[in-house]
């Protein structure tokens, strides 16, 4: 095993918080192999890159030695997270959870190394808890506990329902830790209530707690809320490769250093040495290519990689940039439709909205399919609307 400091870096890359820091330092001074539990909750066939910061977590952790549990929750899906959820979830069927199940495993042996990593599915122990069992295991925790949840402390102060069986689901998570003695869990921000309640079941039952390892929400395209199928902002593992690479050519300038630190594999070292270059003048769209094809590699292979890189390069260039193209600089965040109007590409708002639906606004040579999408502080890139308007535009 490596040395503890040598970990720590490691696993510290990326992570909003540890709790407590100080007994996965002592987990980590035994010299053993830590059991590193994640759950997946089986509510969609297919993983979008937001997932996948969990998942890279578990990758590094297995660089360094240690047993991931990847933990697919197909008894747990059939009552459905409430995290975040302003309403009670509709349940799945358990066709529809196994079916889900299925494709999970082939798409996270994409970025997991298959002989260090155990697939396990919650059924195995909850199938054989019995109603005494469960009474015993709600007998662990209060209501006033449950409500210390922002999300269904909401939902009670403003009269939205909270069913019975949604207090059921971080008890049930939590049990999971207890059955699969994990030495640490990973997940999301808003997963901490969760991720808490597996530490308290585990001293309840006798075993040594869980350390807690909260990883930060990754926004979508739009920069602003996070990567979700619901939304339309998300990057799907199982995008194809042109498309994946398109998409993450899309990202804001601002938004790309942080797809970087959670996404990418490359040493943060590496990845301050392009902040700099790009600091003294080198194209941001250049660095955001080395990520593009990083991840249409892993996802997909070097050759759809280099073909989606020349498929790229051929639809930017089919739109020459002139040589006297403007430099605009405009004050930001601001909607689509009015960036075009203050670089001079429009002579209105109202036409800045028609182009846009008509197909002829590109970024980079993206096409841009929304107007009203808000452009972030800290972008620079190429905007052109038809065939010969063209400004290279810094948002600020």
């Amino acid at each position: 095993m490596k040395p503890v400091e040598e970990q720590l870096k490691l696993i510290k890359r990326g992570v909003e918080e540890i709790l407590p820091e100080n007994e996965l330092v002592e987990k980590l001074k035994e010299g053993r192999p830590l059991r590193i539990k994640a759950g997946f909750d089986p509510t969609a066939p297919d993983l979008h890159l937001g997932h996948t910061v969990l998942i890279n977590k578990l990758r590094q952790f297995q660089e360094l030695g240690h047993e991931v549990l990847f933990l697919i929750g197909d008894f747990t899906a059939m009552i459905g997270d409430p995290t975040g959820k302003s309403a009670t979830r509709p349940p799945l069927t358990a066709e529809q959870v196994q079916e889900n199940a299925k494709t999970y495993t082939e798409q996270v042996f994409k970025i997991l190394d298959p002989e260090k990593t155990k697939v396990v599915f919650n059924s195995a122990w909850m199938n054989d808890l019995s109603a005494a069992d469960l009474i015993r295991l709600a007998g662990t925790t209060t209501v006033a506990r449950m409500l210390e949840r922002n999300d269904f402390e909401e939902r009670y102060k403003s009269g939205s329902p909270i069913a019975i069986h949604e207090f059921l689901y971080p008890l049930l998570q939590g049990y999971d830790s207890v059955v699969l003695e994990a030495d640490v869990e990973l997940g999301g921000t808003d997963q901490k209530f969760n991720l808490l309640m597996g530490r308290h079941l585990q001293q309840h039952f006798g075993k040594k707690p869980q350390v807690t390892l909260m990883m930060p929400i990754l926004e979508g395209l739009d920069g602003k809320q996070k990567m979700s199928k619901s939304l339309g902002n998300y990057i799907a593992i199982q995008d194809a490769p042109n498309e994946m690479f398109g998409k993450v050519m899309s990202i804001s300038d601002e938004l790309m250093w942080r797809y970087f630190e959670l996404l990418s594999f490359r040493p943060m070292e590496e990845i301050e040495q392009f902040k700099q270059a790009v600091a003294e003048g080198e194209n941001p769209r250049d660095i955001k290519i080395k990520l593009a094809l990083e991840l249409v590699e892993r996802f997909h292979s070097e050759e759809a990689a280099e073909a989606a890189l020349k498929d790229f390069e051929t639809r930017f260039s089919r739109n020459a940039l002139p040589e006297d193209m403007p430099e605009v600089t405009v004050k930001g965040p601001l909607p689509l439709a009015n960036l075009l109007k203050e670089a001079g590409l429009v002579a209105s708002t109202s036409e800045g909205h028609r182009m846009v639906k008509q197909g002829a606004v590109r970024r980079d040579g993206e096409k841009l399919t929304d107007s009203r999408e808000e452009i972030p502080a800290g972008v620079e890139a190429v905007f052109q609307v038809g065939k010969r308007r063209f400004a290279r535009v810094r948002v600020e």
